[in-house]
């Protein structure tokens, strides 16, 4: 089963290649206007505004209360859903199969057990109390934003300049960086070589939350209990340290579906990535599909249904960016 490995990696990489793709026009956007071109080089592409995961679930709320989508960032919100969807449908496997940050974590990984040898691992106890560290987050943003921002406020904050350049404000943390922020992702790097997923794993809230949505999802790693041999394999490749070996239902948050545990169980259809309402052997490519299948249509809902492009104009960029080292919120 070692070709669901490489399917991942494969689905891995052209979403990486295509996130990378986004940055570079993104970029080369930005460039146009910061140099004073009358027009800008390549038009802005709308999927970065994935990388506005908090403005994202600002806008999730204003829209549920307004019944309207916001128009500066409406894609902010298009691939929030879609990303959302794919947990509450199919695990928590955005995190595994698509996220940049979690392809680079689990290659930061793979280099410090080539460059140690092996991976360390945190004591059980300060791992569990680690772990809680993005759950703490997660509600710190569901309190400031889902309960005590009226729509009031959520309008002003969206209306804002400072929103309709958070895109470029992003793009500056990481090209413009400070010596504040070059050590934190020096530490950050660091402690992902030794520690597994170390971001993921302990600080990501929007892990934790697409880890909460998929405890109703129907997909879920299932073991034949009377075909495993207890060889503990599963449990011993698990990214997340479940105890695969000794559950019927995989049902834990952590679980990502990577499908680690299944790509290298020894036994033929004892582990395996299936919904609750079937019993039969499913093709290794179903569960990729089904979570491409799931993004992709909400983004091309979001396109068809005009949700997806900005209503800032280019001329709109050049009056805001000058701004933006000014812009505090």
């Amino acid at each position: 089963m070692q070709s669901v490995s490489n399917i991942r990696t494969i689905v891995q990489c052209c979403f990486m290649f295509w996130v990378i793709g986004i940055g570079i026009r993104f970029g080369l956007f930005v460039n146009s206007v910061e140099s004073g071109a009358a027009a800008p080089l390549v038009s802005r592409p709308p999927g970065v505004e994935g990388f506005l995961p908090i403005g994202a679930l600002t806008s999730l709320k204003y829209w549920l209360l307004s019944g309207t989508v916001h128009p500066v960032h409406p894609a902010a919100l298009v691939i929030f859903l879609a990303i959302l969807l794919m947990s509450l449908l199919a695990k928590k496997s955005f995190c595994s199969w698509l996220c940049p940050v979690g392809t680079i974590s689990e290659g930061a990984q793979k280099l410090g057990r080539s460059l140690f040898g092996r991976n360390f691992r945190i004591w059980r106890w300060l791992d569990l109390l680690l772990r809680g560290i993005k759950y703490l987050l997660l509600l710190l943003f569901i309190k400031f934003i889902l309960l005590d921002m009226s729509i009031d406020a959520l309008a002003e904050f969206l209306d804002a300049p400072y929103w309709a350049v958070s895109d470029v404000k992003m793009l500056h943390f990481f090209t413009r960086m400070s010596i504040t922020t070059m050590l934190v992702l020096a530490s950050l790097a660091i402690l992902s070589l030794l520690y597994k997923m170390f971001w993921c794993r302990y600080l990501c809230p929007y892990g934790a939350l697409l880890g909460l949505a998929s405890y109703i999802s129907p997909f879920k790693i299932r073991r034949n209990i009377s075909g495993c041999t207890g060889c503990k394999r599963c449990s011993a490749v698990c990214p997340s340290d479940l105890p695969v070996h000794s559950c019927k239902t995989v049902s834990s948050p952590e679980c990502t579906g990577c499908l680690s545990c299944v790509a290298n169980c020894p036994e033929q259809n004892v582990l395996a990535m299936q919904p609750f309402f079937w019993n039969k052997p499913l093709s290794k490519w179903i569960f990729p599909l089904v979570l491409v299948f799931i993004f992709m249509t909400v983004i091309v809902a979001g396109m068809l249904g005009g949700n997806w492009y900005t209503s800032l104009r280019f001329t709109d960029y050049q009056q805001l960016i000058p701004l933006v080292p000014y812009l505090r919120h």
